[in-house]
């Protein structure tokens, strides 16, 4: 298999007044999976197609191991590519658009073809269906004959460009168990585009979080779940996202706290969150997750503060809590919360579970890596 190395890779359009991607850093190890997500638009398809030789970078370099394969067709390149829209050919049989790029791109004789395409088959369960044609196949069947052309080749590097996307919500869990599946089995290196971020969480042994173009940010699901660089990370991971809140920060007195007039509380710092690192009284953004922010339905003097219920929406294992504190403030709390409409309740949380951004350059102010991965947002 095959270490993939992007090295300040850029894309620009329209004579360079667009630029789709700037100028990335990215290595994806031998046998890793590593899932590429961000919002539409930032780029992340874009990448892939350069990794695939489907678009020619205006500047940096692709490697594999230690080839440089920039200017190498896309043809010539070992890897394979499973598209959003399947890209089966329509009046070819299952069998012989499995065996199409067999055909293209190995000396294989037809019965070797046939053999390999048989074997592939067999493994994803679509035996009985080579003699059919795709348009006689469910949306789930056509991705599984996708997915089996790709293997088929036994490529270096597997790319897939959303490939769940127009799959019902119980075949896409299905289907995402089964790609992590072959991909272990195979040792296959594998670059997987989604702007799902559930996807991107469960799917990938890393992430690469990409918005407008740039790189945000690189680490395992947890480690960027609970440790994200910035405001745009720490909102677009994670369902439902962050809640925030403006803060202004005084240090004048014994402590240093966190106070919103408006929301009506005050939070005093523990030394253990402030780990050392100094504050100065300014703006700053306040960011916790639903699920670590506890509602009291009857406030008895214990909470952070007081606020009003808008809305309740009971998802089954929870109930969502929506707050009056901010914009979209929300809280993820167990199924026997649920306090009616306008009720004034309580909440409360660890200041272990907050974070704080920079309003300007919307960097979380106490990101816990001395040497992090991502680039400038």
């Amino acid at each position: 298999m095959a270490e993939v190395t992007l090295d300040a890779l850029r894309k620009e359009f329209d004579r360079g007044t667009i630029v789709a991607v700037d100028d990335i850093d990215l290595e994806i190890e031998d046998g890793e999976f590593v899932t590429v997500v961000g919002p539409s638009g930032c780029g992340k398809t874009t990448t892939l197609r350069m990794v695939a030789g489907l678009e020619e970078p205006t500047s940096g370099t692709i490697s594999f191991d230690d080839e440089d394969v920039t200017d190498i067709h896309a043809k010539n390149r070992p890897v394979a590519m499973v598209f959003q829209n399947y890209a089966l050919y329509p009046h070819k049989t299952v069998r012989e658009n499995m065996a199409f790029g067999l055909k293209m791109s190995t000396e294989m004789t037809t019965e070797e073809r046939h053999d390999r395409v048989r074997e592939m088959a067999e493994m994803m369960g679509i035996a009985e269906l080579l003699d059919d044609k795709p348009d006689e196949l469910s949306g789930g069947q056509k991705q599984r004959v996708a997915l089996g052309r790709a293997i088929a080749r036994e490529p270096e590097v597997f790319l897939f460009d959303e490939p769940l996307s127009n799959l019902d919500a119980k075949l896409r869990t299905e289907m995402r168990a089964e790609i992590q599946k072959l991909q272990k089995e195979f040792g296959v290196t594998a670059m997987y585009v989604t702007h799902d971020q559930e996807e991107a969480m469960t799917m990938g042994d890393r992430l690469a979080i990409l918005n407008d173009g740039k790189l945000q940010q690189v680490g395992a699901p947890t480690e960027v779940y609970e440790n994200p660089i910035n405001r745009f990370v720490a909102g677009f991971i994670g369902s439902p996202s962050m809640n925030f809140i403006d803060v202004d920060v005084d240090t004048s007195g014994s402590s240093t706290t966190l106070t919103n007039e408006s929301a009506g509380f005050e939070i005093e710092l523990s030394e253990e969150y402030l780990r050392g690192h100094t504050l100065h009284d300014s703006s700053y953004t306040l960011g916790i997750r639903p699920e670590n922010v506890t509602v009291i339905e009857n406030p008895d003097g214990s909470e952070l503060v007081r606020t009003s219920v808008e809305v309740v929406e009971p998802i089954g294992s929870d109930n969502y809590v929506h707050l009056t504190l901010g914009e979209d403030f929300l809280a993820r709390s167990r199924p026997e919360i649920k306090p009616e409409p306008d009720q004034t309740v309580g909440i409360t949380f660890d200041d272990s579970d907050l974070h704080l951004f920079d309003p300007e350059t919307g960097e979380d102010v106490f990101f816990r890596t001395e040497d992090p991965e991502p680039a400038t947002p």
